[in-house]
């Protein structure tokens, strides 16, 4: 039998790519609303050892509004949207100042990321935030995302970072999400109300049962909005997506544990990465467009390939750039689906052109994959 500790070291040891949310309560003295800076240069020497060991990680950080309120003092203290909107304005620069300073010591750059619900729910915009990404991380840079409340009104709000958080990390196909906060994991009932709460180390599958066990926010914490329910939200958003879920203590890093060893629970995921993003790009996402493409394409793509434009027939409907298309043989039966990199009027622009001759029919320089194969789902017989 494997204990908690280890399953959560594992997980840690297989991840390839983590995304880190951190909670308000850990970043910013609940005494003085200011950055604990000893806290965030502990969290980013261990950040930088994974980055060492060959992990991409990408930071979940609040506290911009905390910090934006403390520093505009009694003109914050409205609690209006407004008054919310331009403290984080105000402290969004002094929590990426913070981080940055945070890395500086092991010659890591930061990059500032602030995203709506749009950014990762509308497909065009969500291809574009996850290219940025994507790319940043290839370059070693550390991207530090926190919601866009300067913009975001209700309508357009994750409301908390744990929800943000499992969002990008599908987003980005990490495997392993961490959930850091206050509480070390999830209980059978509230420990702070129930001394028989047994902690859960270890979750197989998110069942309602399971579900059930979450609490509301952590009010003694005096900041934040999550509770164990985001958190359960989140888990299930990742597991969805093909990532794990480790939901633990920050406080306890303190003492110099790693976060391997700290008591947590580690949620499953009910998927891989590979195979949540094809199955929501052939079976969830309706084909706004239909492109056919010749016979060598046809096997190409069969074989794994990428849809180039030299293998385009012809090209139907009104699509955008990263919405879902149909792809079609000459005998018009669907062989694939996936996210279109050019709009349709674009497209008409390069059927059967070779790559050579792309930028001068279009142009500019696009480049010659009209659908990747990493957002292609090949329809199966």
């Amino acid at each position: 039998m494997v204990d908690g500790a280890s399953r959560s070291a594992r997980a840690i040891a297989d991840a390839r790519r983590i995304v880190l949310k951190i909670g308000s309560s850990l970043l910013v003295d609940g005494r003085t609303n200011t950055v604990d800076h000893a806290r965030l240069e502990g969290l980013a020497a261990r950040v930088a050892g994974w980055m060492d060991q060959g992990r991409q990680v990408l930071v979940v950080s609040s506290g911009a509004v905390a910090l934006g309120a403390r520093r505009l003092g009694p003109k914050a203290r409205a609690g209006s949207l407004e008054a919310k909107q331009a403290s984080a304005a105000v402290g969004q620069s002094l929590l990426m100042a913070a981080w940055a300073a945070a890395f500086e010591p092991h010659a890591r750059i930061t990059a500032q990321i602030l995203l709506t619900r749009d950014d990762t729910e509308t497909r065009r915009r969500w291809l574009n935030a996850r290219a940025t990404v994507g790319a940043l991380l290839d370059m070693g840079v550390i991207p530090v995302v926190n919601e866009n409340d300067t913009v975001a009104t209700d309508e357009i709000r994750y409301g908390d970072n744990d929800r943000l958080a499992a969002r990008v990390a599908q987003m980005i196909g990490a495997d392993l999400l961490i959930l850091l906060s206050d509480v070390d994991g999830l209980y059978t009932a509230d420990p702070r109300s129930d001394p028989e709460a047994v902690h859960i180390p270890h979750v197989e599958t998110l069942t309602p049962a399971i579900e059930a066990m979450a609490t509301g926010p952590n009010a003694g914490a005096g900041m934040g909005t999550g509770g164990m329910a985001t958190k359960l939200m989140a888990a299930r958003i990742a597991a969805d997506a093909g990532c794990a879920t480790l939901i633990a203590a920050g406080r306890s890093l303190e003492a110099g544990e790693s976060f391997a060893d700290l008591r947590s629970t580690l949620i499953d995921p009910a998927t891989t990465v590979r195979a949540a993003y094809k199955q929501w790009i052939g079976g969830s996402l309706a084909p706004r467009g239909t492109l056919v493409v010749d016979a060598g394409c046809a096997r190409a793509l069969a074989e794994g390939n990428s849809l180039l434009a030299v293998g385009l027939v012809s090209a139907d409907g009104a699509f955008g750039k990263g919405d879902p298309v149909g792809i079609v043989d000459g005998d018009g039966m669907e062989i694939a689906r996936g996210l279109v990199r050019y709009d349709a009027g674009e497209l008409s622009k390069i059927i059967g052109v070779r790559s050579a001759d792309l930028a001068a029919a279009l142009g500019y320089e696009g480049g010659p994959v009209v659908v990747h194969a990493d957002d292609l789902a090949l329809r199966r017989p």
